[in-house]
């Protein structure tokens, strides 16, 4: 047996690939900024910006030119309360951006909306906070409400991720009462406190002012755990199921692949894209391979769609090809 022969030339190793990326399993983020004219870079993510709803259609634009056909956005107010209520209103950043984007590219782009409250809390946690512990009924109101308002401004699908108890069930349910049946839910289904997300509350000021968030994610030694919470997402009427980070749980990813029916979101974090960018800065690796390397074996685990920073450099490489 010699397996060199299937890897002897350029056009041998293209027939018998495996695993292909394409720019279709692709989500891009996009931060929507409240009061803003102009992008901000964002300190921890090189290459990264806040958009106003404004200038975040040039960046839809240039993502539907490379044949990425997702985005998820991410709201940032002017103002913030201990209960995040301008997460629902309907005026808000997200609300006029899902709007705006719909007016623009119609049914070009699938527009995904995160459904959280720490970048609207004061306080900067994910739920609403009662002598010093989150509510998690009254935050699940608070988040299925959020969710409606993204679902009658037009989005397509919405993306709880405060790991609220019953909070696919919830929004689900006023979903389906306010004639949104059609509206997909991406379940946050197995979304670990990891330190990898550290990059991102710089770019979504979402530090939280005390504690941490380990009484609602997830402890990333527990893989039983997760299996129940992806199945418990599942049972409350989640369309599509995600692991978060995507890097150091690849084995739940394929778990979730292999035990489930369906469809597998991974997103590849904040912290994944800043190594990354830290490291091709310096010169310490190629940042193209490295991308490339790393988002394959996030397909190659069972993810069938991949939210990542660098989803559009990716898709500029695969169309080069």
């Amino acid at each position: 047996m010699r397996l060199r022969r299937l890897r002897k030339s350029s056009a041998i190793r293209d027939l018998f690939q495996e695993t292909r990326l394409s720019p279709k399993d692709l989500v891009l983020p996009l931060f929507i900024q409240e009061g803003i004219d102009s992008n901000v870079e964002i300190d921890a993510m090189p290459g990264i910006f806040r958009f106003s709803p404004k200038t975040v259609i040039q960046e839809i634009e240039e993502c539907v030119n490379t044949k990425i056909c997702a985005v998820i956005l991410f709201g940032l107010p002017k103002k913030k309360d201990s209960f995040g209520r301008r997460s629902y209103d309907n005026k808000g950043v997200v609300q006029q951006t899902i709007k705006s984007i719909r007016d623009n590219f119609g049914d070009k782009i699938v527009i995904i909306t995160d459904v959280c409250l720490c970048q609207y809390t004061s306080h900067g946690h994910c739920g609403i906070i009662y002598g010093n512990q989150i509510d998690n009924d009254k935050t699940i109101d608070t988040l299925a409400k959020t969710a409606l308002s993204h679902a009658e401004a037009g989005a397509d699908i919405v993306a709880p991720s405060a790991m609220m108890d019953g909070q696919v069930r919830k929004i689900r349910d006023l979903l389906d009462k306010n004639s949104c049946t059609n509206t997909l839910i991406m379940g946050y289904s197995a979304k670990q406190a990891s330190s990898f997300f550290s990059p991102f509350r710089d770019a979504a000021h979402s530090k939280p002012g005390f504690g941490d968030r380990k009484t609602y994610q997830m402890d990333y030694s527990n893989p039983r755990e997760a299996s129940r919470e992806i199945k418990s997402d599942i049972e409350e009427g989640a369309d599509v199921l995600m692991i978060k980070p995507a890097l150091s749980n690849l084995d739940l990813i394929y778990e979730a692949k292999i035990n489930t029916l369906h469809p597998i979101a991974a997103y590849s974090v904040s912290g994944e894209y800043s190594m990354i960018k830290a490291a091709a800065m310096n010169q310490w690796i190629d940042e193209d391979q490295a991308i490339t390397e790393s988002l394959t074996a996030i397909k190659r685990a069972g993810a069938n769609i991949i939210i990542s920073y660098y989803a559009k450099r990716m898709a500029e490489i695969l169309n080069s090809k």
